[in-house]
Order: C-alpha cells, then sequence, then structure tokens
C-alpha cells in the first residue's frame, strides 16, 4: 500500500488534553478511571470521564452541533496544535481537496436521553434537541468539517468499537486513489446512559476499574475520548507512517467474537501483508484487551497464532476504560506516543497474568525502541480493524 504520513495527531480523554498528558500519564502509570457517579440509578463501576467538557464554549454560529459527543471534539481540535495544521492544509491544498472522515458509535445520543427525560418529568420546556446535528451519526464529520472549512469527501465511519480506527483505512484509501491530499481521520465517543447501562445489561460491566488480561479479570469499564490524526502522502523525512491496514467480518455473534479468532487472524495478517513485514518485525502490540474474560481470551490466541508468543503486547484500557468508537483515535495515539518516546506503555491493573494466555503482557511500562508497533480494535458484530504505524529515524 501506498505509504501514508501521520502529519499531526492529538487525543483528549480521561488522562487529559492533549499528547503531554496522554504520555505523561502513560509513563506515570496513572489511570484516569473514577467511580461512576449516578444519584437517579447508583451502578458500582467506573468510567473514564473528560474533565470540564460543561465549561466548552462553541465559535459563533456552531451552537446548532451542542451535545456532548461535539463539545468533546471541539476540546479535542485545540490541543497539539491540531486546528492550525488542519487548516493549514486546507489553505495548502484547497478546501476541496481535504477530506473527514471519523468514527464513533454513541454519538450525541446523550442530548436525546435528556429530552426524553425532561419530557418524562413532564417539563414545561425541554431540552432543545436537533437530531440531525447533535445525534445523528454524521453530526460529529459535519461539525469538524465546518469548523476546518474542509469540503472534501465528508462522512461517519459506525462499525462499533473499531469505528475510528476503520477512519485510518478509509483516510488512506482516499489519498491512495487521488480524491484527497490530505484527510482528517479519528473519531469522538462520549459517555452517555445508553452505553453504560447497555453493558450493564449484558453483564459486561467491571465494578471496579477494569484489569485487562489479569486471572481475575471481571469485566470492562466504559471510559469517552476524542481525538483526530492529519494523513498525507508519506515524504522522507517523515517520522510516523501507516504502513499497513488489516480488515476482516467475522459474521458470527451480534456480540462475541468467533471462538477460534477467525477474523482477528486475518485483520492482522492482512496487516502485515499490507505493510511488508515478517510476524518477527513487530515489536509491540497494543491489544483490544477490554478485560472481559472471553474476549481477552479470543484475541491473545489469535495475536499468538499469527505473531508468536514473544512479541511484547498491553491492553491501555485501564488508564482510559473501553472509549468505544473512539477506542481506535487513542489507542493509534498510545501506539504513536509509545513509539516516539521509546517506551513500551504498562497493562494497567494487572495484579495477576492469567496463566492461561500465551501472550508475552507487558505488566509495567518499559523502555523500548520500537520502529514497527500494531494496534487491534475488535467490534461488535466481528468488526474488526488493525494498523502497523512504523517509525523512522
Amino acid at each position: 500500500m501506498d505509504r501514508i504520513a501521520v502529519k499531526c495527531m492529538t487525543c483528549t480523554s480521561a488522562l487529559g488534553r492533549g499528547m503531554t498528558a496522554l504520555r505523561a500519564a502513560l509513563m506515570d502509570e496513572r489511570s484516569g478511571l473514577t467511580a461512576y457517579e449516578c444519584l437517579e440509578a447508583p451502578l458500582e463501576t467506573y468510567v473514564g470521564r473528560v474533565a470540564d467538557l460543561e465549561s466548552v464554549s462553541f465559535p459563533e454560529g456552531f451552537d446548532v452541533y451542542d451535545c456532548r459527543n461535539n463539545r468533546l471534539a471541539e476540546m479535542a481540535l485545540a490541543e497539539d496544535g491540531f486546528f492550525d495544521a488542519a487548516t493549514s492544509a486546507v489553505q495548502t491544498f484547497g478546501p476541496a481537496r481535504v477530506g473527514v472522515v471519523l468514527g464513533t458509535s454513541t454519538s450525541g445520543i446523550g442530548s436525546t436521553e435528556r429530552v426524553y427525560a425532561d419530557h418524562a418529568a413532564g417539563r414545561p420546556q425541554p431540552s432543545p434537541a436537533n437530531f440531525s446535528t447533535t445525534h445523528d451519526l454524521s453530526s460529529l464529520s459535519r461539525f469538524v468539517a465546518e469548523r476546518l472549512d474542509a469540503a472534501g469527501p465528508c462522512y461517519t465511519i459506525s462499525t462499533a468499537c473499531s469505528s475510528s480506527t476503520r477512519s485510518f483505512s478509509d483516510g488512506a484509501r482516499l489519498i491512495a486513489a487521488g480524491l484527497c491530499d490530505a484527510v482528517v481521520v479519528g473519531g469522538v465517543d462520549s459517555l452517555c446512559e445508553t452505553s453504560v447501562r447497555g453493558f450493564n445489561a449484558l453483564q459486561l460491566l467491571s465494578p471496579g476499574p477494569c484489569r485487562p488480561n489479569d486471572r481475575d479479570r471481571d469485566g470492562i469499564s466504559i471510559g469517552e475520548a476524542g481525538g483526530f490524526a492529519l494523513l498525507m502522502r508519506a515524504k522522507a523525512e517523515d517520522r510516523i507512517v501507516l504502513s499497513g491496514i488489516g480488515e476482516s467480518s467475522d459474521a458470527y455473534h451480534m456480540s462475541s467474537p468467533h471462538p477460534e479468532g477467525k477474523g482477528a487472524i486475518a485483520a492482522m495478517r492482512s496487516a502485515l501483508k499490507t505493510a511488508g513485514l515478517t510476524p518477527g518485525e513487530i515489536g509491540y502490540v497494543n491489544m483490544h484487551g477490554t478485560g472481559s474474560v472471553y474476549n481477552d481470551k479470543v484475541e491473545d490466541m489469535a495475536i499468538a497464532a499469527v505473531l508468536g508468543e514473544d512479541t511484547p503486547c498491553s491492553s491501555t484500557k485501564g488508564f482510559s476504560g473501553h472509549t468505544l468508537g473512539g477506542a481506535g483515535i487513542f489507542e493509534a495515539a498510545v501506539t504513536i506516543a509509545a513509539m516516539s518516546e521509546g517506551f513500551i506503555p504498562a497493562n494497567l491493573n494487572l495484579r495477576n497474568v492469567d496463566p492461561r494466555l500465551k501472550c508475552r503482557i507487558i505488566a509495567e511500562t518499559v523502555r523500548a525502541d520500537v520502529t514497527h508497533a500494531m494496534t487491534n480494535n475488535f467490534g461488535f458484530g466481528g468488526n474488526n480493524c488493525v494498523l502497523i504505524f512504523s517509525g523512522r529515524s
């Protein structure tokens, strides 16, 4: 595949705003998970909540997009010089040559939840809501495109937990096809009652901070995150490139992966093939690693089948929680930060590695020079996407 450069990247999560906060939390092994608070319907679990979203204000003319999801997008756009880098690309190439492809799963569901709550409570003036600019999946990409004055291809991907991972794939293809000179990719997913209560109904929530790959893991923690990457054709001086992409669909079960990890294996092998790499060249795998007993087991099986048992691996959801449609951009940011700074992040909250797992799980953050790193995201419905990033000294 054509080598695509990551020109600029930003990510905001429960660990803080931007890449500096992300790197510091990873290196200090500091989690952003806190006890879930809901006075109306208490629930024993932990979440990764972004601070101060309520204080975000929109530029004039953008209030119609006001919802938690787009507030998180606006907050993320302001970090790491991303807004300036993206608008510079628009000025350089022209609006029609810059695309916006973003992923989300919850979108602005929280705004609709408030309307229903006001209606149920009989409040005389329900919360204002415009479905198309808040709840609708297209709201996120339309909002970001308008903020950046980008007029190229613009759409939203919603494939559950692989949503923002797949945005990298589509962005790279738009550039390779000659339809765009630059594409803003990434995604945003924000906390809402629907996702928290839904995963609780599936009996997948951990009562404490999640512990991926732990012998006694007991479920996931939900989080929220928003981030973006600016993709362009790679040049000799670019330090980080998207070198491999692998996608597959299990077509097995609505909420469980194939028991033999067939979809995950196919996606990882495809990523290696497009990158032109051998399994032994991968220096780190950022695992999907949700903390559920079954999913961690299947992913471990798949990684061992494709890469062997010696490749360093860790799940970083103990830092952020599972950010659902935002997991891909958050974990791409983690992977790139680790490669750029020369470390492998810890598998946080790990007490005892499950002895049934085969992979080499990294329990504590360690220094390491990684040239090629893989990041996995496997979503509900068997939507699998794997990315490989490669560094240049």
